[in-house]
């Protein structure tokens, strides 16, 4: 009976630990609307860059990332910063980071955990210097949002639309201060299953970002 009792006890501290050990909701900060440099001086720091700094982004730069990206600039309607066919809103943007991965739920304003995995090397599929960024932010397009669904017409308009958050995070990453680069690559089949995607999203593009090696 003893070593019954000592088992169950350890079985729960051992229960306790993994659930002290899961990943939780994080709120992000509220995203800084005003100041920095202009958009001109942006597009003329606008870069690709390939080497990071180990580094983690700061709670602000990853909430002002974020927001820039694909986040909500009119409250009233609940319209984003990236325009998209219809206002289908159909990019999801999905944060990899070394304790795990999260879905960006823009209205909310805060990280959702999908699971507590490190999927950055999933993202960077070979090519190393893309799993070093202390983040990579991973954009899908969700055909289910749009009218038709599933269309060759609707896979062009969501790659259009996934594009113009791309261009949004190195824009922001611009001026910020902040490195990345726009990928293609990836392993898809395995991202989807461990980011547990919809047979209506599709993975079209990573962005790696990090503060630039001194």
């Amino acid at each position: 009976m003893k070593n019954f009792v000592l088992t169950c006890l350890a079985a729960c501290a051992l229960s306790g630990q993994v659930v002290a050990q899961e990943l939780t909701s994080i709120s992000l900060r509220a995203p800084r609307t005003s100041g920095g440099i202009t958009i001109l001086e942006a597009l003329s720091q606008r870069q690709s860059t390939r080497a990071y700094a180990p580094q983690m982004l700061t709670d602000q730069e990853l909430s002002d990332l974020l927001w820039a990206a694909n986040g909500i600039n009119r409250p009233e309607s609940q319209k984003r910063t990236a325009p998209s066919a219809l206002n289908y809103q159909d990019v999801d943007v999905y944060v990899c980071m070394e304790k795990g991965a999260y879905w960006y739920d823009a209205k909310a304003n805060k990280l959702e955990p999908i699971i507590d995995e490190d999927l950055r090397k999933l993202a960077a599929n070979g090519q190393d210097f893309a799993a070093s960024a202390p983040v990579v932010l991973v954009l899908t397009s969700d055909l289910s949002k749009m009218k038709g669904g599933d269309t060759e017409t609707n896979r062009l308009l969501g790659a259009m639309d996934a594009g113009i958050v791309s261009q949004n995070i190195s824009l922001a990453c611009a001026g910020l201060g902040l490195a990345t680069v726009p990928r293609g690559t990836m392993d898809k089949a395995s991202l989807a299953k461990k980011l547990r995607l919809k047979d209506s999203q599709v993975l079209l593009l990573n962005h790696p970002v990090g503060h630039f090696v001194e």
